[in-house]
Parts: structure tokens; sequence; C-alpha cells
């Protein structure tokens, strides 16, 4: 069994940014604000939002009304997945289990006195309770309730308020837009709002940008409606392990994430995966539009299944204290990285103006990191792009030490709403620097790229990637690849904003 392996706090700045801090200590006395001095309680925290239990049910439809089946989709008790979640290293899950006519009750009745089980039983795991959201008018998304007293019944009100497929008989209009708005507008309005993220969002879509059930209208209305709780999507989607076969082999006809009109690239969904796509239109919107990774966990491969277990092959990295509270806020404003197999477990980038003393830029908001917006004074400035990743020297979940080949640092512009809302496109991003083993620096496992950003005087946004492939860019995933060769990571964007 693999030892749990907590990330550990990390600032990633320039040598001389970590003397200036270390000599003020950043223990929130005189001259160091105290927001600088709660992030020093930050660490990276792995973790995944899209896990099923045997309460994912099936149904026996010969009922009036039907029958929930224990174990008819997915086949673990919510112990075991909280388990395996632990023992792979995770900090936090969501249990997240879909409905069906009267799922509510499953919900409230039967999964969430498991929940409370598993973190008995799991005390060093955050879990979450939460659902698999069957979206009105769209596909799936991770519905994450923020852990309360009152979690179990603020679930079963918004399922059985909103969610399409609980009534019985079905209701057309639970299926409709109308009441998805509805459903953003109720749960954004809550004491303790959820956080919602849209699950394999091109999973329908029939070929490049021939989107399925989930259109960039529909993130764009919900992201409006409710920024606060419709904050993005999953990047890579789970059911990773389609092409292993129990026996570890590999099954040539086998796909990853179940793509199976257009496939993942480098497992990720195209909406992410493509340079000036569509998570690229979001953010040149200036969208806090954030992406993820997870295994949407229902069977494993081992038992036949085409899933790995909470934190075997993806992991969601959120930069947070160890609370329930700090990991949502996180996840809410894009604290996150995300990674598969175990290519990295630390990923900080920061963006400072030139021209400001590292202690001078954090005090006054001329630094930023993952989530956060570098506000940039005057008109045009240098702005150093500090990147910081550890590159663990350990064997993975498959038994390889897996290097990083190559990280790029990609770049877009901020031009404001679009007036079509159908746009999937940033014509303005690009890779504008990669780079190697050649123009970094390595101590031990931990290696640092800095770069400079020439005069930066329009509104733009920059993210990072990594691989430990040769692609210059992710190519579709061919049947029967074995996911454990094409490994990528991707930070959540900072925000340049000029004056």
């Amino acid at each position: 069994m693999k030892l749990k392996r907590k990330a550990l706090p990390m600032l990633a700045v320039t040598a001389m940014a970590t003397a200036a801090v270390a000599a003020q200590g950043l223990t929130g006395g005189f001259g160091v604000p105290k927001a600088a001095a709660e992030k020093t309680d930050m660490q990276w925290l792995a973790g995944d939002h899209h896990v099923h239990s045997e309460w994912s049910v099936g149904w026996d439809n010969t009922t009036n009304p039907p029958t929930p089946i224990r174990g008819g989709d997915a086949i673990y008790p919510i112990v075991k997945n909280a388990a395996m979640a632990d023992s792979y290293g995770l900090d936090w899950m969501v249990s997240t289990d879909h409905g069906g006519p009267n799922h509510s009750k499953v919900n409230l009745e039967q999964a969430y006195p498991e929940v409370l089980k598993a973190r008995d039983e799991n005390p060093d795991l955050k879990l979450f309770y939460g659902m698999e959201f069957d979206t009105p008018a769209a596909d799936h998304s991770s519905l994450i309730i923020p852990k309360s007293d009152a979690e179990s019944q603020t679930l079963y009100d918004i399922e059985s308020k909103f969610n399409k497929r609980d009534p019985y008989p079905s209701d057309p209009q639970r299926d409709t837009e109308t009441n998805m708005i509805d459903a953003l507008n109720y749960m954004k309005n809550l004491d303790l709002a959820p956080v919602l993220f849209a699950n394999h969002p091109a999973r329908s879509a029939s070929g490049e940008t021939k989107w399925g059930q989930d259109t960039p209208q529909e993130f764009r209305n919900w992201n409006d409606t409710a920024p606060n709780v419709s904050v993005g999507m999953e990047g890579a989607p789970g059911h990773q392990a389609g092409a292993i076969n129990p026996d570890g082999s590999i099954d040539p006809k086998g796909d990853r994430g179940g793509y199976g009109n257009y496939a993942t690239m480098g497992g990720f969904d195209q909406m992410t995966a493509k340079v000036g796509g569509l998570w690229d239109s979001m953010l040149g919107e200036g969208r806090h539009w954030w992406i993820t990774s997870t295994s949407d966990s229902h069977v494993n491969w081992r038992d036949g299944g085409s899933d790995f277990w909470p934190g075997e092959y993806s992991k969601t990295y959120v930069k947070a204290q160890d609370t329930y509270s700090s990991i949502l806020d996180g996840l809410r404003n894009g604290r996150i990285f995300v990674t598969t197999g175990d290519l990295i477990n630390q990923l900080d980038v920061t963006a400072q103006a030139a021209g400001k003393s590292p202690a001078h830029a954090q005090s006054n908001g001329n630094r930023a990191s993952i989530g956060e917006t570098l506000k940039i004074p005057g008109n045009g400035k240098d702005v150093t792009v500090t990147i910081t990743f550890k590159d663990p020297n350990a064997k993975n979940n498959h038994g390889d030490n897996p290097k990083v080949n190559r990280v790029d640092l990609i770049m877009g512009e901020v031009t404001g709403k679009v007036e079509d809302r159908s746009t999937a496109a940033n014509p303005t991003t690009k890779v504008v620097a990669r780079f190697d083993e050649s123009s970094w620096q390595r101590d031990g496992e931990t290696v640092t790229v800095t770069y400079t950003l020439k005069n930066v005087n329009k509104d733009s946004y920059i993210r990072v990637r990594g691989t430990n492939t040769n692609e210059l860019e992710p190519i579709l995933d061919p049947k029967g690849e074995n996911p454990w060769s094409d490994l990528w990571f991707y930070s959540n964007p900072i925000f340049l904003q000029t004056k």
C-alpha cells in the first residue's frame, strides 16, 4: 500500500523572494498583511470530486414507483471508496452518486449515513457529501455541498426540487435550461453555497467542436447566473482505465474516458486540451472558469471496469488549509492544478510586475498566484513569471517513475464578453514559451523556471501545462493507448489586469 504523501507548503518565488519572505517570517506581525500570513498555512491538498458508490443505483422498472437496486451501477461502499482514496494519497474526496426516480430519498436515508460512517473510519480524509447532479438540459455535474449540520437536508432539497431525473412520474419541465437557471439561483442564495463542476463536458460531442449535451452557451449562462456556484468543468474526465484489462494487459479496442465519438487528447477533454479552444474562450472573457481532474470511479479496472480508484491516476490539487471550508474555497476560487500519473505533486506559478520588490509586491497586490489576478500599474510593464514544480523521484501507482519532459507557458488576451455565446475559440491564445531541462534549474526534485513577459499592456491571462511526452500539442488518444504512457499536468490561470 502506498504511503500517503502530504504536499508541503510552498511559495513559488525566486531565491531573492524566498530570502525576503523568510527574513520577515510572514507571521502576520508588523509590516506583513494578515492575508499573506494566512497563505503560509496553505498547502497543496490532493483530491477527487467525482466518485460513485453503491448508491449510484440501478432501477427495477417493473415496480411502481421504480425500486432502487443497490450496487446496480457503481458497486463499492462509500467506506471502501474513502479508504482507497486515503491509501492512494488523497486529502479530500467528494462522494457523488447520480440519481433517478425519488433518488433524493436514497441519498438522504441510505447514502448519507454511510458518508458519516466513512468519515469516522477515515479521519485523515476530508470527505464531502454531494452528488453527480443530473443537470437539466445538459449532461452531469459534480455538486459539492459545504460541510455543515444541514448538509444532508441541503442536498435533499436541491435534488428533490431540481434534479431532472428525480420526479416520478417524470416531468419534462425538469429537463429544461429554465429549471437549471432556477436551480442555480436557488443554490447561489443559500447561506452556504455549493460548488458545481460540469463533468465530462464533451463526452457526448460528435466531433471537433460539435457539441453534445453540454454547450458553450449553457456554460456562459450558468456562470453568469451563479458565478460563485458554477465555476468550471472537468478538464480530464474519469474512466481513464478503459483500455486496461483485469490482468493489466492492454485492450486494443479500449478507449480513455468513454469518449467514443471524439477522443480525449492526452487524457483531457477537447474543451480544455486545445490551445485557443473553449476553455481559452471562457478565460478570454475574464471568466473565472476552472478545470479539474477526476476518477469518475464506478468499477475498478481490476474488477472488470474502466476506472481507477480515487487518486490512483488522476489528482486535483487545491491550495488550501486542511479544512473543509478552505478546500471548498480553493475549488471555488481556482487555486487548483491537476495531474495524471503522479507526474508532479506540487506546482506553483507566480506573476510579478517589474519594479516591485517581492515583499512590496505581495503587500500591494502586484504579485499573483494560480487563481488570482495581478494588477499591473502603469502602461506596459514587464511581468516575471516563476514556475516551480516538484517532479517526485518515486514510483507512481503503475510502478513507473515518470519524468517531466517539457513545460509550456500559455498566454491569451482578455477581450471581454463575446457577442456570440456559442463561441468556442480565442485566437489570441498561444504557447509563448516552451521549457525543458536545458532551460530550467533543478534542486533535487524541485524544478524552477523563470520567464519575463515583455511590456504587458493588455488584459491577459497565463496558464501552464507540462507532459512526459514529446508531443508539442496533445494529440487524439488512439484506442488501446496505455494511459500511463501519456501524462500531463495543467495549472489554472493567473489573470493579468492592466490599468
